[in-house]
């Protein structure tokens, strides 16, 4: 006589439920939090909720934005890029002394060179097998130095000279300066690409599992290599848009930046340890984290450090809650 089994109805559908609620959670919670904290910040602000003001945030976050869709990539694939900041102050730098060619030798040079950065250290990763901490750290050193070497030092700050590239830095369109209306617009391709292409899905699976991507037949180190490519391309671009906003390519900026993007990425909700990300969760990150730099400078009496020790805590927050709503979805 054969044993019935006990209906698995009950608790496949209760499954399923915390696994999508603890997905709603990661997907959405950054956005959920970004509103409250703009609906807390317009009633205790008078200036807040302007347009002047919030156009301002847009701008000043479009850069680190732009840099945050490159970080998001690499770290969908369980890798970390540390050498963002440094690339993006080379990115201004070039850009500036290539002015003199012109726009397009502005933009073209800082891009080229950002992707040789990105294929040595993807390379290095992806066939050298070394750990992109290690390896992105190098790059960190090893390209701010590279900006102080061709600036004597730090001390010399070269101008940009071609007009169309400080209208592509200063000026906009209906009221949205360009680096903003360039940032959603990779942002867009972004998305698109990591969510409705074979290349994000690739991605995706290699930040899941490297293993099984491999037996699946995907290019492992072709996938890894590409991310570092581009999050090399992204910084330098960012870099060169502020060096046009700011009309020279000052040396010591991004120091910190690294930091910054991946705190962004990672309030996003994007795993650290790879296999799930989201751009949107990126772009709420970003602006996250310009809201309360804003209303640090709203406040007045407050310092930037202030803003360091909330990031910093809202990062840890952010970990605590991954790391719980993981195990969650493994009960």
């Amino acid at each position: 006589m054969t044993a019935i089994e006990p209906s698995a109805g009950p608790a496949s559908s209760s499954q399923l439920a915390r696994e999508r609620a603890v997905g709603a959670v990661q997907s959405f919670g950054a956005p959920i939090v970004l509103v409250i904290v703009v609906i807390v910040a317009s009633f205790s602000f008078p200036t807040f909720f302007t347009a002047t003001n919030l156009t301002n945030i847009l701008l000043q976050s479009s850069f680190l934005l732009i840099v945050g869709i490159g970080m998001t990539f690499v770290i969908v694939t369980g890798g970390i890029d540390l050498s963002v900041g440094s690339v993006f102050a080379l990115g201004g730098v070039l850009a500036a002394y290539a002015s003199q060619w012109g726009w397009v030798a502005a933009l073209v040079v800082p891009l080229v060179v950002g992707a040789l950065i990105g294929a040595i250290q993807g390379a290095l990763v992806a066939w050298g097998g070394m750990a992109p901490f290690i390896v992105t750290l190098a790059g960190l050193l090893a390209v701010r130095g590279i900006v102080l070497a061709i600036t004597n030092g730090g001390s010399t700050t070269p101008l940009i000279t071609d007009p169309v590239l400080k209208v592509i830095g200063q000026g906009g369109l209906a009221g949205i300066e360009w680096p903003v209306i360039i940032g959603l617009v990779l942002l867009v391709i972004g998305i698109v690409l990591l969510t409705r292409s074979r290349t994000g899905q690739g991605v995706v699976a290699v930040g899941g599992s490297e293993n099984a991507s491999t037996l699946m037949g995907l290019p492992v180190a072709r996938v890894k290599m590409s991310v570092y490519v581009l999050s090399g391309i992204m910084a330098a671009l960012a870099g060169a848009l502020n060096a046009a906003y700011t009309s020279s390519g000052v040396p010591v900026v991004g120091v910190g930046m690294e930091l910054s993007a991946i705190s962004a990425v990672v309030i996003g909700g994007t795993l650290l340890t790879g296999g799930k990300g989201s751009l949107i969760g990126t772009l709420a990150g970003v602006l996250l984290l310009g809201v309360i730099q804003n209303i640090i400078n709203q406040v007045g009496s407050l310092t930037s450090s202030v803003q360091s020790i909330v990031s910093g805590g809202f990062l840890a927050v952010v970990v605590i809650i991954q790391t719980v709503l993981s195990r969650q979805q493994r009960l």
